[in-house]
């Protein structure tokens, strides 16, 4: 049994219009949500093994700040370019390579490759869009990352103003 989640990195700041996408860092209200979702998501007993982050600012302000409420060294994320807007075919790569041993993988990124391989790898889930900071949890029943495919569970679809 292997479980997943997928999770979308937190409000971004579009204050500075002329900053490059890639640079755009998190905004007040993205600082504030990514701590409570990993807080909540740890204390309903879903804690990473592994955590695989796009390179992108907002996305390594999202993961150092959940990190911390996982009791994950920054240390050790795994930074991938790749994973700066990609597909679902490369997050899927990205999961695929996954090593055995991980139980519970974290992949953090960006729309719109996150709620298309949401759906994609649990196509009951139908979600239309997984907002800023939202946490998709699947379940596989496999023994190794490498054979995920669309046959996952979907056990939680959690975000910040489901929350309130």
């Amino acid at each position: 049994m292997k479980t997943l989640l997928l999770i979308r990195h937190a409000k971004s700041d579009w204050a500075d219009m002329h900053a490059r996408d890639f640079d755009r860092g998190l905004n007040d209200r993205g600082r504030k949500d990514a701590p409570l979702m990993a807080g909540y998501m740890a204390e309903e007993g879903f804690v990473p093994d592994a955590f695989v982050v796009s390179d992108a600012c907002r996305a390594m302000q999202t993961a150092t700040l959940m990190a911390a409420e996982f009791g994950i060294s920054v240390d050790d994320i795994d930074w991938r370019h790749e994973l700066y807007l990609a597909s679902p075919r490369t997050l899927l790569a990205a999961i695929r390579s996954t090593a055995p041993h991980i139980k519970t993988l974290a992949l953090l990124a960006h729309n719109p490759g996150i709620t298309e391989l949401v759906n994609q790898l649990c196509p009951a889930a139908a979600i239309a869009n997984v907002p800023t900071c939202g946490i998709v949890t699947l379940s596989f029943d496999m023994q190794n990352w490498r054979d995920a495919d669309d046959s996952a569970e979907l056990l939680r679809f959690d975000y910040p103003k489901s929350l309130d």
